[in-house]
């Protein structure tokens, strides 16, 4: 870890990051031996990309399941996929059954003059 508190989730030994071909080629091995391909109705292999998406709807709905305050932690959230705002994020959130569950839950709880009126 550089002594700064800086450091790359991927790096080399020496701590520089890893080159982005560098990754891509060992997800795609590691994919091919999971043996995990694109299904016959046409969807595509996972990318690395898909990574973040996933990994910001899952925070998304852990949020919510610990009554956190989405609405704040949002910026959080953008920054930490490295967007300056919310609107990069946006292409990010896409609704899944789970997050669904539970914003409607929260939304009920409003309605009915439950806890999370401000979050």
């Amino acid at each position: 870890m550089p002594p700064d508190g800086t450091a790359y989730l991927l790096s080399n030994r020496d701590g520089t990051r890893l080159a982005s071909s560098t990754v891509q080629t060992a997800f795609d091995r590691l994919r091919r031996l999971a043996d995990i391909q694109g299904s016959a109705g046409g969807r595509s292999a996972p990318r690395m990309h898909d990574l973040r998406h996933s990994f910001a709807v899952h925070r998304l709905s852990a949020w919510y399941r610990e009554g956190a305050d989405v609405q704040r932690l949002l910026p959080v959230l953008s920054t930490y996929l490295g967007h300056s705002d919310l609107e990069g994020t946006k292409a990010y959130l896409t609704m899944t059954p789970d997050l669904l569950n539970q914003a409607s839950m929260r939304f009920a709880r409003f309605v009915h003059g439950g806890e999370d009126a401000g979050a």
